[in-house]
């Protein structure tokens, strides 16, 4: 299936498409996983424009989003900020905060284009590492993890909505 999908930079006015975006592919990821008080409740704290607009308006963070012509609904997104993980980050790191695609997108190369960025951003930038965290049972993101290069550099304990949940925390070199 052939997509009209563009990636463009997100910029001030884009928080609502961004949390709209984060909200569906958060639900659409965890449904099944984290009960839905949880979920409501993480995309009310993580996924409201507010934050994306905060996001936004911060030089040491980057966010893309994708969709499915210019101006048209959102399908995916990336967000780059200053790593905030429980290992230990060189000077010259950065961690993807976010990459999520809608499902029916999925084998449509727009995940690897969102990662694509990722890594164009931070060579531009001159960042050495990429690190994310993934949660452990996301097999279908850990496999995609792991074909980009990544590798498992750790463990960290995180909250969705009052439940606690293991991720790994991964690591590429740019």
């Amino acid at each position: 299936m052939k997509t009209n999908v563009t990636i463009r930079r997100a910029v001030p006015g884009d928080g609502e498409a961004l949390a709209l975006i984060g909200a569906a592919s958060f639900l659409e990821s965890y449904a099944g996983v984290v009960d839905g008080a949880g979920i409501i409740r993480h995309c009310a704290m993580k996924h409201a424009p507010a934050v994306y607009e905060a996001a936004l308006a911060d030089p040491a963070q980057s966010l893309w989003l994708a969709e499915m012509a210019p101006g048209s609904a959102p399908v995916g997104y990336l967000h780059l900020a200053p790593p905030d993980l429980p290992v230990k980050a060189a000077p010259g790191d950065i961690e993807i905060k976010r990459i999520y695609v809608l499902s029916r997108l999925h084998g449509m190369r727009l995940g690897r284009q969102l990662m694509e960025t990722a890594v164009e951003h931070a060579r531009a930038r001159g960042h050495a590492n990429l690190l994310l965290g993934v949660y452990k049972g996301n097999e279908r993101a850990l496999a995609f993890y792991g074909r980009m290069g990544f590798e498992a550099l750790g463990e960290r304990q995180f909250d969705v909505g009052g439940s606690v949940y293991c991720d790994w925390i991964m690591g590429r070199a740019v």
